[in-house]
């Protein structure tokens, strides 16, 4: 059984390894928000009101779902 009084243990120290993968991690993150942010996805132009028509993986259309 987990108490939450106690205080927790102090985090370990990150390896060499470690330290460098999340660096790299938030370079691709950085780069990838650039070119999001360069190129944005283009609008839907008379597209469906409302929630994701295809939400739970089957198309909904007015309470009626059908599989694909």
């Amino acid at each position: 059984m987990i108490n939450h009084d106690e205080p927790h243990a102090p985090p370990r120290p990150l390896t060499e390894e470690a330290r460098r993968a999340l660096e790299e991690a938030d370079e691709r993150r950085r780069l990838a928000d650039q070119r999001n942010s360069a190129n944005p996805a283009p609008r839907e132009i008379g597209g469906r009101n409302g929630p994701d028509p295809t939400r739970y993986g089957d198309w909904e259309k007015d309470g009626i779902a059908s599989d694909f």
